[in-house]
This record gives structure tokens, C-alpha cells and sequence, in this order.
């Protein structure tokens, strides 16, 4: 069966439910799923042909599958870039990024405030092969500028950053990174195509973990890489393809099917969130809030111009306290108090998730490296869903009405 071809100049939420490989034969409306290791070939002349890239078909799902690469066109055609490659985590998709933009010698600058296993993986993982990463504050671009040197290759940015959802100025970035020779790589997980296309304000690389908002119902793991044939297909899918990092079909198929409705969530639950934030900012027992929405956010006009005007689905706020100590207990209390929300430090599903940063997803870090990156004991971060508001603030009143 023949598909019609889309026309130019479609906006990002048509892609989002159209954009696929073709239909096969059998002319099915969904995107089938191609769950094989292998492919069949007619002959060996078009077996030779295509296991050395002279002619397109698939030979082996570690180097390419219709599921995996519908999913690779429409997540790339949503951020505006020329391609994608999927990987298996979002993880993965880092160290795909390290692994094929940097070699022994070089030095990497990323925010000291991003999450804690990007920080480990930069950090400490990579010196191993002789990387070096300097951390500096995710919202001081003089800081990025004065942590520049000759050999450095990359600089990697969270934004917003998880938890505190700090931004940076991608495009000022940009301009810093081209001007050295660099490139600048924007992980995009919380804000997802739909909030911002960081290639728009010049990052040359957009990392996701596809866990998180792109699938948004908590099912399985991906990652992806976004950017140009030249950096993202021929030389990464090049080392992605040798070195196993690949999306499995199934999981490609369910994230695929996840960012048909990615728009339709991510508003919601960032109007969601924003009206979450201004209830929990006049609340007696709660220190701060963190949120981009939120006109009290340092940021806030970046992100409304950034984050086409938006704050995103995830917040964080301090609880009230003195001292390491009670400030835990108080935290703990709260979160074990809720009955709506689900404790679990992953984020984007349309369940509600709420979780402690400081022992959870930055409980690896130093105490040192919790302190440079702003994550103190009594904080809470929550990633807002699409239960009913009130129920939300009921759940969480519960915990916070009854601190000492």
C-alpha cells in the first residue's frame, strides 16, 4: 500500500500523530509493531548490498527496525531536527553523547545543578577515559564563560534542571560553545518538544529520556538523540549500531504512541502544576517554591520566552524547618502522609509522583556535591499528573497541616 505524503510546514502536534515510517502492505492505521531480530532477504547480492549500506532494507534490529525508526522520524521532526537515533535509556543517550563527542584529553562544562547520575556519569565515569567536566551554576553564563578552555569539546545543559528547575539561556550558550569550537548539547527531557526545540536557539545536540514525558505513562525506558545527519546518523548511529546502546522495537512502539498525545499532557499538566505552585507558595508550612511559571521564579521571563510560555509539569518546594535533621523528618513526613501521589522518583507520567531528591535521585552525590547543587534535606520534588487539582492539594495539606 502507498502513502499519501505529508505536506510541508506541519505544525509539531500534527507529527506528533502522523509522522511514521510507511504502511506495510496490509495498510494499518496504527503503527505496527515489528517485534523480529532479523529481516529475511530475497538474495544474497541484495543481502550484500544492504549489510553494507549501498541499498535501504532492514537486515538486524540492532541496526534498524520500522518501529524504532518511526519513532526516531517523528521524535525528530517534533524537535525540528534532521534526525534521530533511539536508545535504550536516557542514560544511554548521555553516554552515547560522551562517548562519540569527546576522546582522552578533552573537557566538558555542564551545570552543577543537573541530575545526579548525568553529573556521576560526567564526572566520574568518564574521567576514567580521561575526561575532564567542570561544574559551574546552571544559571551563570559568565561561569560557563570563565570554566572555558582550549580543549574543551562540549557543554552539556539541563533545562529546566532536575529538581530545582533552574534554566539556562540556550541560546547564549550556544553562541559560547560555537565561538570555541564546541558543541552544546541540551538534555530536553522536562520540558519535551512541546514546551521548547532548543535547536531553534542553536544547541546542536538534543538528548531525552524517553521514560519520562515522551512515553508519560511510566511503561518502559528509552532515550533518544536528536540533531543532523552528519553529527547524529552518521557518526553516532555509526557507534550506537557497533555498541548495542539500540531502542528494543516494543519500547520504541509504546513511546511512539506516547507522544501522540504529548501535547494534550504536557498543557494540561503544566497548567496543572502552575496552580499547584501558587497553592503551595501561600502555604504556612513551606519554605520556597521552585517552578518556572511562577512570577517569583528568578527566571521566569526566560522561561515564558524559552518555554513558549509555559512552566512545565514538574515542581519542587522546601518544607519549613531548622536544621538537617528536622528538615528530613519534616520532608519525610510529607511525602509518606500523601495517599493520591506515588512515591517513586521517576517523572512525566500521568500518575503524580512526589519524591525526596536528597535520598533518592541525588543520594549518590557527596553531601558536598548536594550542597553545590542547591538539593537540601527538606526538599520535595513533584511531578504533576492528571488527577483532579483538588485531590492533589488535599494529599498534600495532609502532610503539611500536620507538621510541628
Amino acid at each position: 500500500m502507498t502513502d499519501k505524503t505529508l505536506p510541508a510546514g506541519l505544525h509539531p502536534d500534527t507529527l506528533a500523530v502522523r509522522e511514521a515510517v510507511e504502511r506495510s502492505q496490509w495498510g494499518e492505521h496504527s503503527e505496527a509493531l515489528y517485534l523480529t531480530s532479523s529481516f529475511v532477504q530475497s538474495d544474497c547480492a541484495s543481502a550484500a548490498r544492504r549489510f553494507a549500506n549501498e541499498e535501504a532494507g532492514y537486515t538486524y534490529s540492532r541496526t534498524s527496525n520500522p518501529t524504532v525508526t518511526s519513532f526516531e522520524r517523528r521524535l525528530a521532526a517534533m524537535e525540528g531536527t534532521e534526525c534521530a537515533v533511539a536508545t535504550a535509556t536516557g542514560m544511554s543517550a548521555i553516554l552515547l553523547v560522551a562517548l562519540t563527542a569527546l576522546k582522552a584529553g578533552d573537557h566538558v562544562i555542564c551545570s552543577q545543578s543537573m541530575f545526579g547520575s548525568t553529573i556521576k556519569l560526567l564526572g566520574t565515569e568518564m574521567a576514567r577515559f580521561g575526561v575532564e567536566t567542570s561544574f559551574v551554576s546552571q544559571t551563570d553564563v559568565q561561569a560557563w564563560k570563565a570554566a572555558m578552555r582550549p580543549n574543551t569539546r562540549l557543554l552539556f545543559a539541563e533545562t529546566p534542571t532536575n529538581p530545582l528547575t533552574d534554566l539556562c539561556d540556550i541560546a547564549a550558550l550556544a553562541e559560547l560553545a560555537h565561538a570555541h569550537g564546541a558543541l552544546l548539547a541540551v538534555d530536553n527531557s522536562f520540558a519535551s518538544p512541546v514546551l521548547q526545540q532548543p535547536v531553534r536557539f542553536g544547541a546542536d545536540l538534543v538528548v531525552h529520556s524517553g521514560t519520562k514525558l515522551l512515553d508519560g505513562q511510566g511503561r518502559v525506558m528509552a532515550g533518544a538523540v536528536c540533531g543532523t545527519v552528519a553529527l547524529v546518523d552518521k557518526v553516532m548511529g555509526t557507534f550506537l549500531r557497533s555498541g548495542g546502546l539500540n531502542l528494543a522495537p516494543f519500547n520504541a512502539w509504546v513511546v511512539l504512541k506516547g507522544l501522540e498525545t504529548l501535547g494534550l499532557r504536557v498543557k494540561a499538566e503544566s497548567a496543572a502544576a502552575l496552580e499547584l505552585a501558587t497553592w503551595l507558595e501561600a502555604h504556612p508550612k513551606v519554605a520556597r517554591v521552585y517552578y518556572p511559571g511562577l512570577k517569583s521564579h528568578p527566571q521566569h521571563e526566560l522561561a515564558m520566552r524559552q518555554q513558549n510560555g509555559m512552566g512545565g509539569t514538574v515542581l519542587a518546594f522546601d518544607v519549613a524547618g531548622q536544621g538537617a535533621q528536622q528538615l528530613r523528618a519534616n520532608a519525610f513526613h510529607v511525602v509518606d502522609s500523601t495517599r493520591v501521589c506515588s512515591i517513586t522518583a521517576n517523572l512525566g507520567d500521568v500518575k503524580t509522583t512526589i519524591t525526596h531528591p536528597a535520598s533518592t535521585s541525588h543520594g549518590r552525590l557527596t553531601e558536598e556535591q548536594r550542597q553545590a547543587a542547591g538539593i537540601g534535606q527538606g526538599l520535595i520534588r513533584i511531578s504533576v499528573g492528571l488527577e483532579h487539582l483538588g485531590d492533589l492539594q488535599n494529599d498534600l495539606a495532609r502532610g503539611l497541616d500536620t507538621l510541628p
